[in-house]
């Protein structure tokens, strides 16, 4: 399958309708683990395969780094999905979301914070970058 740019915005509606979906039910003011699992578990529903906590690799100049950074879902192996339940994103938070997108080399990223009264008006943002620009519409 070659990825495009339409076939990865059509994924997006479906992780977006998958995180309505468990916000609809839960509402905000729960532990962002609470929102992963369930999350996790809408996903499967819908039949969209994924990694929870996968282990985000660096590599330096050749030499692969051992660390602790996890992203919340690596979904079809293409989009990095952050979760988080907080008043308001910090900013370093925005940042690893878009470091772990050029780790994985993922051209599309998704954050979601739970903790809001509507997910897709206020608690979704969506980034993109040089991977999602060289791909084909």
């Amino acid at each position: 399958m070659k990825v495009t740019k339409t076939y990865l915005n059509n994924l997006t509606y479906k992780i977006n309708g998958a995180a309505i979906e468990v916000h609809k039910h839960l509402g905000p003011g729960l532990l962002e683990s609470v929102y992963h699992k369930c999350l996790a578990h809408e996903l499967e529903l819908r039949g969209i395969q994924f990694i929870s906590e996968m282990s985000v690799p660096v590599n330096y100049k050749g030499l692969e780094i051992r660390t602790d950074f996890r992203c919340d879902f690596f979904i079809e192996n293409i989009i990095t999905v952050e979760l988080k339940a907080v008043e308001k994103i910090p900013n370093i938070d925005e940042a690893r979301l878009l470091n772990y997108m050029k780790l994985l080399k993922s051209p599309k990223g998704i954050m979601f914070n739970f903790n809001v009264i509507n997910l897709f008006q206020e608690g979704q943002k969506t980034y993109v970058n040089s991977f999602f620009a060289d791909l084909p519409e």
